[in-house]
């Protein structure tokens, strides 16, 4: 495969209208060079619209697409040289596994030799060499959707498009192409754009990630910075699970606020809201911890657990406290100092910084 390196992309101000119907609104993005970008974001929330409308399907009905910095809006898709990935594969039957990824190239007019050439090449890129004279059928879905990958490079694309590629297969596969992926991303050095709505997804193989909803962007950064330092409550909610606090700010401590909630004063690292001020805090439930008698922790409340269930790696527990109302806990089993029941009481405790600031952007 070539080592040129991946192209940039840039949406000024895409929006796609529908009549009345808003699909994207006003979304302003850059993608760098050889990065890994997720879209993400529920049903509806304008990542698939946004992704046809750069490999060229849909049109625009504000904005403009810029690739290495030259407007593409205007271009057909043939003349943009993306590939693309799409949910089903979109695999021709009746044709080989070589024949598949050799399509592009002959719509190309590409000569036999280099045809068959970079059909290897693009072959043994997905490990997938020994199986050039199978057909699609006799092939898992793994082995066919890395076929639909080598179909997708073989031509030397600007871009690689991916729409919710691993969404067909089961759970452990899934995962294991997660990797796959991410490392087939390093090893090409190419531009990779995905779709999906599974959180996990897209935090395993992401460079960046940029989260959707009602068509609208509403934060991207990488993986790390998205899940710890969300900006709101959707972004909390959504890239993964969260407790919601809800509280007034008082006055400044040395490292940050009191959060006066339930009748608690929660410490709080971070920049305060304003005296008085109405505060939102996101909690995550793996940074709540078991607190044994007479032990201390920055925060402490009381409660019993509601429900349980036991994970393989942990223990998921919903605890009602008096105070703050239902929490979520992620308990690791190898760390449990009790055996989970119904009715138990416990004492949960976390530290000053494992809740942060949010906005309250609920509907």
């Amino acid at each position: 495969m070539s080592e040129t390196r991946g192209h940039a992309l840039t949406l000024r101000e895409v929006s796609k209208h529908y009549g009345s119907f808003t699909a994207v609104d006003r979304v302003s993005l850059d993608v760098g060079q050889g990065e890994f970008l997720t879209l993400l974001g529920p049903s509806g929330s304008g990542k698939t619209t946004i992704l046809m409308a750069v490999a060229g399907f849909v049109t625009p009905s504000a904005g403009s697409i810029l690739l290495d910095g030259s407007d593409i809006t205007p271009l057909p898709p043939e003349k943009r040289n993306f590939g693309m990935v799409f949910q089903g594969y979109a695999l021709f039957p009746h044709m080989t596994v070589a024949d598949n990824v050799a399509f592009p190239l002959r719509v190309r007019g590409l000569s036999r030799a280099d045809r068959d050439a970079k059909v290897r090449a693009a072959l043994d890129l997905v490990q997938l060499g020994q199986f050039a004279e199978r057909l699609p059928k006799q092939l898992s879905g793994g082995q066919q959707q890395r076929v639909a990958l080598a179909r997708a490079l073989v031509f030397d694309p600007n871009l690689l498009l991916l729409d919710e590629p691993l969404s067909a297969l089961d759970k452990k596969l899934r995962a294991e192409l997660q990797e796959e992926l991410k490392a087939l991303h390093q090893r090409v050095g190419r531009t990779f754009i995905n779709v999906t709505h599974d959180q996990e997804e897209a935090l395993s193989m992401s460079d960046r990630i940029a989260i959707l909803n009602h068509g609208k962007l509403i934060q991207h950064g990488k993986p790390l910075d998205l899940y710890e330092r969300p900006r709101t409550r959707f972004v909390a909610d959504f890239l993964g699970k969260s407790n919601f606090l809800e509280g007034i700010a008082r006055l400044p401590t040395a490292q940050g606020f009191t959060l006066e909630a339930g009748g608690l004063n929660l410490a709080v690292r971070g920049t305060a809201p304003g005296e008085g001020a109405r505060c939102l805090l996101s909690l995550r439930p793996e940074k709540i911890g078991l607190i044994a008698d007479g032990a201390t922790a920055d925060n402490v409340v009381e409660g019993h657990i509601l429900a349980w269930a036991y994970l393989g790696t942990g223990y998921s527990l919903r605890v009602a406290t008096p105070s703050l109302g239902e929490l979520r806990v992620a308990l690791p089993a190898w760390q449990a100092t009790i055996a989970p029941s119904e009715g138990l009481a416990v004492r949960l405790g976390w530290s000053a910084d494992a809740a942060v600031p949010i906005e309250d952007d609920a509907a």
